[in-house]
């Protein structure tokens, strides 16, 4: 791997820039927080999924294939589940037609089918592992990391107490506690960030295993029946497919704190380890049309509802196309997910050859030189663009496929479609009444468009007709 070209990552950890020096070039390890599967993925969770997965293709391309694994989990236990099943099956849990469990199984595995399907229409792979929450809790018998060995290890070691009936992380324990966030236990007094109870030593300590009632999922514990924490979840399903310390943990930026510091904690004081994962990266927000997306501004809006109905734009929206407007922004940059910025994506692909064999071709340096430096994606799309009109057809697929992108024959929506009918109809206008300079400017403009007009005669009557083509 001497030839290997030097990858820049940003680390959140040490906040800059450094090249990316992996653990084992054999065996390059990366670990991603996947969706917690209690209702469909919005779009703000498509966007770490995306960026992840081009630094997977990029890790790929750099390591080869079966040297890059990537571990991405699901959380199918959770609070929020329970409520989830409580509302969609409290009528059949009521009157006994179905458990809790039973009606928490039908919401995971509904949502998490529909999350593997709408991230494949965007156009990522899958991972190498992908591990969900419920069979990381109890010890295992292939002797993988679980969460309530790893529980009993931090008790042991002094890191973790046992409090009405809640087993919860000691953060005093820990000397550095609070070196990804850059916060320290004086900064973190009582307050609407951080709950205060009267069993806790600090008020930063966290939940590791907490009980459940009888209405509530439940695993047999040393600690009474009762389930896990959220943080202690990723930290036993990377431990178990990646080692107690690896290369890369990303995820989105609202995971920082307390999330991915409340792993570093766990895993460093079980494992007694200085570092969990030697880069840390995180992709920014994602704001809809100018504003945060929530329920209550209307702006909320799924992956599934994107792809499939007609309620963003007044129309759905093909997964290459979103997955383009998303790589068009900086990963660390925040994004306005916006009609305009799609229109903008699609308008951008049309223009692309399509067809080529992206195992035959061979990625250009012009593409692969930005996402080098930190996943430039931005840089990226305008050097992939730039090799549109003079690139090999194969290898222009490569180097597009390293972004995840295939495109495809030109396929507009049917609001561009009309938007063209109506400027070829007003063209048409103007040519009769014989105004050729604007008649040409609007040809002019659609082809910047990359949409090709043609002139001809209708045989049967030899009226001037007007067709036309996306070129790519």
């Amino acid at each position: 791997m001497a030839d290997t070209p030097v990858l820049q990552l940003y680390n959140t950890l040490t906040r800059s820039k450094a090249p990316f020096a992996p653990i084992d070039p054999d065996n390059v390890r990366m670990y991603v927080c996947g969706p917690t599967v209690y209702d469909f993925a919005h779009i703000g969770n498509a966007r770490p999924v995306i960026v992840f997965d081009v630094l997977y293709r990029l890790l790929r391309h750099l390591y080869g294939a079966d040297h890059v694994t990537y571990a991405r989990n699901i959380t199918d236990v959770d609070d929020k589940i329970n409520a989830r099943a409580l509302r969609d099956f409290g009528a059949e849990i009521s009157d006994g037609r179905l458990s809790l469990n039973e009606a928490i199984g039908r919401v995971t595995e509904k949502t998490a089918n529909q999350f593997h399907a709408d991230v494949a229409a965007l156009g990522c792979l899958p991972p190498t592992h992908e591990p969900r929450a419920t069979d990381f809790v109890r010890p295992r018998r292939d002797g993988k990391a679980d969460m309530i060995t790893l529980i009993e290890r931090l008790i042991s070691r002094g890191h973790a107490y046992v409090a009405e009936g809640e087993v919860l992380f000691d953060t005093a324990s820990m000397e550095d506690y609070g070196q990804l966030s850059k916060r320290n236990l004086e900064e973190q007094q009582a307050g609407a960030r951080i709950a205060v109870d009267a069993h806790k030593k600090n008020p930063g300590d966290f939940v590791l295993w907490k009980l459940s009632s009888p209405e509530e999922p439940g695993w047999e514990s040393p600690w009474g029946r009762g389930r896990p924490g959220w943080h202690i979840e990723c930290s036993a399903m990377s431990a178990a497919y990646l080692g107690e310390t690896f290369d890369i943990h990303g995820g989105g930026l609202d995971l920082i704190f307390p999330h991915h510091e409340n792993e570093i904690a766990q895993s460093r004081c079980a494992h007694g380890t200085k570092v969990m994962a030697n880069v840390w990266m995180h992709n920014g927000f994602v704001q809809v049309e100018g504003r945060k997306m929530s329920k209550s501004e209307g702006n909320f809006v799924t992956i599934h509802e994107l792809l499939h109905e007609e309620r963003f734009g007044g129309r759905a929206w093909p997964g290459e196309v979103l997955r383009l407007a998303m790589l068009m922004t900086h990963y660390r940059e925040p994004i306005d997910f916006s009609v305009k910025r799609l229109e903008e994506a699609e308008r951008l692909l049309a223009k692309w050859p399509a067809g080529g064999d992206a195992e035959k071709g061979r990625i250009d340096e012009t593409v692969l030189a930005p996402l080098l430096d930190d996943l430039n994606t931005v840089a990226a799309v305008q050097a992939l663009h730039a090799l549109s009109g003079r690139a090999a057809p194969d290898d222009f697929a490569a180097s597009a496929a390293l972004l995840g992108i295939a495109p495809k024959k030109a396929s507009l929506s049917g609001a561009l479609e009309a938007e063209i009918a109506a400027a070829v109809r007003t063209r048409l206008d103007l040519l009769k009444a014989r105004n050729f300079a604007e008649a040409d400017k609007i040809r002019d403009d659609l082809l910047a468009k990359g949409i090709q007009l043609k002139d001809g005669k209708d045989p049967a009557t030899g009226e001037r007709v007007t067709t036309w083509e996306a070129k790519r």
